[in-house]
């Protein structure tokens, strides 16, 4: 464990509505891929610490379930809850909303962001699909004017435009302290917990539209053997249909997707992998608390 010699060490939140761009944010200030991502909102489902270290500073951050308020299952109120207990104990707040886009949800959120009373910078995400900068300037003072006390930043979290200045200025609201985690980890999830959710973001971009939102993955084995990792993966969803189109013509969908997954998860392992897939209809399990804490929806408080 790294020693304190006036080094700094603390939490960021990256929190906002679903389908912003948090965890591309978060990737790509880790220079890793750690969260999955897609174009489907609610891709998230888990607080994730993604740990950065170099020479004098650890930021930890907390990539967070987008908060939504107009689904009441038992798997929304989950995400909902992870969202907002990350904004209990961190030291700053990355509020991360739309170039363009100001609605409802954006507004709850806000309101849950600046109760807490911690810092916050308010990231103007996805800057690089606009004409011009000249298009962001009413944005910003809209932003500015409703939340006078919040530094506002517009960043590309695609193209990592401005992510050394959004770093930089996280880094001012650290603590001085001892470093949390080695130096060398990158997050506090285990690797059973990541190729799950690389099986999740495989079938979240192979199906779309198509794509059962009451999906989700129990890795059934997962077993290191010299340069070979053998994992079994069991994909739960909800309704026989939603199994025939996870499955889909021959089982070419499932095949396609234990093949994006399977390259995915020897980048992450640096070893070969032999991955097996099956899908099983599980009635209820997204609305079933029991069912959820089952499957690792837990939440700490």
């Amino acid at each position: 464990m790294t020693k304190n010699k006036g080094k700094k060490c603390g939490y960021a939140a990256i929190v906002g509505r679903p389908n912003v761009g948090k965890s591309t944010l978060l990737n790509h200030i880790l220079g890793s891929k750690l969260s999955i991502t897609s174009r489907k909102p609610q891709t998230t489902r888990h607080n994730l610490l993604g740990i950065k270290t170099t020479e004098d500073t650890q930021i930890i951050f907390v990539d967070t379930p987008g908060m939504h308020f107009d689904q009441k299952k038992a798997l929304n109120r989950y995400m909902n809850q992870e969202a907002e207990s990350a904004l209990k104990d961190v030291d700053v707040i990355v509020f991360v909303v739309d170039r363009d886009t100001w609605n409802e949800t954006d507004k709850i959120v806000a309101e849950e962001v600046f109760k807490s009373k911690i810092p916050v910078i308010i990231t103007i995400n996805k800057f690089d699909k606009m004409s011009s900068n000249n298009d962001l300037v009413p944005h910003i003072k809209a932003l500015s004017d409703k939340y006078p006390d919040a530094l506002i930043i517009p960043v590309s979290a695609l193209y990592g435009n401005q992510l050394d200045l959004l770093e930089s200025e996280i880094i001012k609201y650290l603590p001085i302290g001892e470093y949390f985690f080695p130096d060398e980890q990158i997050t506090d999830k285990s690797e059973r917990f990541l190729v799950a959710e690389l099986v999740r973001e495989k079938i979240t971009r192979q199906l779309g539209a198509e794509l059962p939102y009451e999906t989700t993955i129990e890795i059934e084995t997962f077993k290191h053997e010299k340069k070979i990792c053998y994992i079994n993966a069991l994909i739960l969803v909800e309704r026989e249909g939603q199994k025939k189109i996870m499955i889909g013509d021959k089982g070419e969908r499932l095949k396609k997707i234990g093949q994006e997954a399977r390259l995915d998860m020897e980048k992450l392992l640096e070893k070969k992998v032999m991955l097996t897939l099956w899908v099983k209809v599980k009635r209820g399990w997204s609305d079933d608390t029991r069912a959820l804490q089952s499957l690792g929806y837990k939440s700490k408080d």
